[in-house]
């Protein structure tokens, strides 16, 4: 072999030699993770565990009585049962010819319950229960003897015989003889307001006046003030009113009065009122209120249906299962005055006192 071409051979395999050794491949570690990175977690949607509707009467959903106490319930239950916020929802009434269409859309949504409060509904829930016979329904006030529809309704005229104690006494204190009863429409449910609390009047003083108007009207605030005035004018010391949102008026009424230094008072209904009442820092016109406890029945409808145990059953919520009373709180009664209206009650639950059901008018 040539002296070249052992040459050319050395050279090959050094070229070859450099070849390898530069196709040799580098394995990176592993970057370590970053600990201030945080991956996302994809959160499960919440799954809805019940619907529920209210439609309203014409007196609004923020009437500060009626719809608003019952709204109030729904709204307590779906806090306590971690409803969705869509699952809860209202529809506001603005004449009662939208009852059935307004019932009948959540109907057509097939909402697990909807409420309806006031017995203004009758006549639509009448329809809409047959139309709709696999939907729940809550009638607030009225009876409707259909399977599908669990009505709730309160002994109005014993939590009105309490507030009629209170006017007495408070009256008699002030060396006052007359209080006045403002109703919203003449109907036979609002006259239990009307003689429960003549009664209670009666009960504590069968000499003082009670002076009586209707405004046929739950949703007119002037109206309510037109009485009112009327009635202070009158000689009234103390107004009860079970008008709806047109009890706001004789409300405002007062208010007005006592910053010009009048003495006057006026008595909530449905739930406590005292925080419309305020006028002063922490002072408010309202003596008392006549709670029916409206947010109660739609909260114990709305678990029954939950609990699957919802039929088409008569509520009745009275002074003996706290479905009515007067507040917890009653910065405006003396305890003295608070233990006589317990007293009362307690007389109304053990059957002492029978507390009529047709006012004195009517008798």
């Amino acid at each position: 072999m040539s002296k070249n071409v052992i040459k050319l051979f050395l050279v090959l395999v050094l070229v070859l030699a450099m070849v390898a050794g530069c196709s040799s491949t580098t394995v990176e570690e592993p970057t370590p993770a970053d600990p201030d990175v945080v991956e996302p977690v994809v959160e499960p949607e919440p799954e809805s565990v019940m619907t529920v509707g209210l439609v309203t009467d014409i007196g609004g959903i923020d009437d500060k009585s009626f719809n608003q106490g019952t709204w109030e319930g729904i709204e307590r239950f779906a806090a306590d049962y971690e409803l969705l916020a869509e699952d809860v929802k209202f529809i506001q009434s603005e004449s009662d010819a939208d009852y059935l269409p307004n019932l009948s859309t959540f109907a057509d949504e097939e909402l697990d319950l909807i409420v309806a409060p006031g017995f203004l509904f009758e006549d639509s829930m009448i329809e809409v229960s047959e139309a709709y016979p696999d939907q729940k329904f809550l009638l607030i006030d009225m009876v409707v003897g259909s399977e599908n529809v669990a009505s709730a309704v309160f002994a109005e005229e014993e939590g009105s015989f309490l507030v009629g104690v209170a006017a007495a006494l408070k009256a008699k204190d002030a060396g006052q003889d007359t209080v006045a009863f403002l109703g919203g429409m003449d109907f036979g449910l609002i006259q239990k307001f009307e003689a429960g609390f003549e009664a209670g009047v009666w009960a504590v003083d069968p000499d003082m006046t009670v002076l009586v108007d209707y405004a046929g009207a739950f949703n007119d605030a002037q109206k309510g003030q037109t009485i009112a005035s009327k009635f202070y004018d009158q000689g009234a010391y103390i107004i009860y009113h079970a008008a709806g949102g047109t009890g706001n008026g004789a409300i405002k009424e007062a208010k007005d009065r006592v910053q010009n230094d009048e003495d006057v008072w006026v008595i909530g209904v449905d739930k406590d009122q005292y925080d419309d009442g305020i006028y002063e820092g922490t002072k408010s016109v309202i003596l008392t209120s006549m709670m029916k406890r409206v947010d109660v029945a739609a909260y114990t409808v709305c678990e029954k249906v939950l609990n699957d145990e919802f039929s088409g059953e008569i509520l009745v919520f009275s002074l003996a299962n706290g479905g009515v009373s007067i507040p917890a709180e009653n910065p405006n009664l003396t305890d003295e005055w608070v233990n006589t209206i317990l007293d009362y009650s307690d007389k109304v639950i053990d059957g002492e006192i029978a507390v009529p059901v047709l006012p004195a008018r009517l008798q």
